[in-house]
């Protein structure tokens, strides 16, 4: 077999333990749907009827902000994956297995690899799950097919970006409890963002970080494919960003992986 082939076949190996490890620890998978699916159910039936009417909304302004907030809730289940695989690595490094791993003839990109596959695909059930309780309260894309493909694809940009850049952070952790703690500014952004309310209610100096952090113009892109909002420049800014995140946290994480001895 070839060097890429083998390296195909111990990432699926590794992918397999990660999801496993899912199944075993059930506890991160609800870390990762409760926070979000409160917010959601806090901001819509406390909040909604204020901030929904805040958009317009006058007539059944919960509804109006059902629609508004859940890019945003979809944006925060992201990040909080991100923040669980963090520590899922963080783990591995602390824990033994990796040195294990490195005396075995297994590609050494695997390692990584599996964590990165195994909790993108936690996000994205994720993902589907928070859509299906905020449609299950009110949320009603007019997304067609397309819009829905293009939306998918988008989010998991942004998930595969997040996670390279919390596998990078889990790797620099010195401990679980400080990998638990470094991505906590991922979990913050979508508030400062477009994600909650529009950015033209806020102040000038945090609108103009609003404006410009990473999460806004993902959030727009994925509002605009999905309720039909303007998007203009955003998807262009959007993916400029999940590249840039994704090969800085890459190339982070593939640097401490290398050089670092385990913990």
């Amino acid at each position: 077999m070839s060097t890429l082939s083998l390296a195909v076949t111990d990432s699926a190996t590794m992918l397999r333990r990660s999801l496993r490890h899912m199944q075993r620890y059930p506890s991160l998978t609800l870390l990762i749907l409760g926070m979000p699916v409160i917010f959601l159910l806090l901001f819509v039936y406390v909040f909604g009827g204020t901030l929904g009417a805040g958009l317009g909304g006058v007539a059944d302004s919960r509804a109006v902000y059902v629609n508004y907030v859940t890019p945003g809730i979809i944006l925060l289940t992201v990040a909080t994956a991100a923040q669980a695989t963090a520590i899922s690595v963080a783990m591995d490094m602390t824990e033994g297995i990796i040195a294990r791993f490195r005396t075995m003839a297994i590609a050494r990109s695997s390692v990584l690899t599996g964590h990165v596959l195994g909790s993108l695909i936690q996000s994205m059930l994720s993902v589907a799950v928070v859509i299906g309780i905020a449609a299950a309260i009110g949320f009603r894309p007019t997304a067609t097919f397309a819009e829905w493909v293009a939306a998918i694809g988008v989010i998991a940009m942004i998930s595969f970006a997040l996670i390279w850049l919390s596998v990078a952070l889990g790797l620099v952790s010195k401990s679980v409890e400080t990998a638990s703690n470094l991505p906590m500014f991922l979990l913050l952004l979508p508030f400062l963002g477009s994600g909650f309310v529009p950015t033209d209610s806020m102040p000038a100096g945090v609108r103009w970080f609003a404006e410009y952090q990473p999460f806004t113009p993902v959030t727009e892109t994925v509002r605009g494919l999905l309720l039909g909002t303007p998007i203009g420049h955003n998807a262009i800014i959007a993916v400029a960003w999940c590249a840039g995140i994704a090969l800085l946290g890459y190339l982070w994480a593939r640097r401490l992986y290398i050089r670092h001895p385990v913990r």
